[in-house]
């Protein structure tokens, strides 16, 4: 199996220490002097101060904590597909909606690090854990 270089593991610990500073600064302070917030506001603030909190792990492990870096990529590639684009087909892009759809096109530099053929090797290509027990030899 091919190494990943540790140039690229430099790149993945640079987008790990995005999420942690560039994320952790816009919400810790929110979710530290929240005012009241709606269910589903306070589960996505919440979510979001999660990730700067676990990218702390990416500097240390980069590669283990690539899942963390995916989830990042698959959410805003996701919204920006059902939310920013269609509205700005439609000519109903909002000021929240554009300051969003700028926020979440930061994550082109996530997917630049990530190092894209390890994850198909470990993620696609490689054997899955096993999902029976393990037979017992007499």
């Amino acid at each position: 199996m091919a190494e990943v270089s540790l140039f690229r593991l430099y790149a993945l610990r640079a987008g790990y220490l995005l999420l942690v500073v560039g994320l952790g600064l816009a919400v810790w302070p929110q979710v530290l002097n929240h005012e009241p917030w709606t269910l589903s506001q306070g589960v996505v603030k919440c979510m979001l101060a999660a990730l700067p909190v676990l990218a702390l792990l990416g500097l240390r492990h980069p590669l283990k904590m690539l899942p963390l870096l995916l989830f990042e990529v698959a959410w805003k590639a996701i919204w920006l597909s059902v939310v920013a684009l269609p509205a700005w087909r439609s000519g109903q892009m909002d000021a929240d909606v554009l300051a969003t759809t700028w926020e979440c096109l930061v994550v082109v530099l996530i997917v630049a690090v990530i190092p894209w053929g390890y994850v198909a090797r470990q993620y696609l290509g490689g054997a899955g854990e096993r999902w029976v027990p393990r037979r017992q030899t007499a």
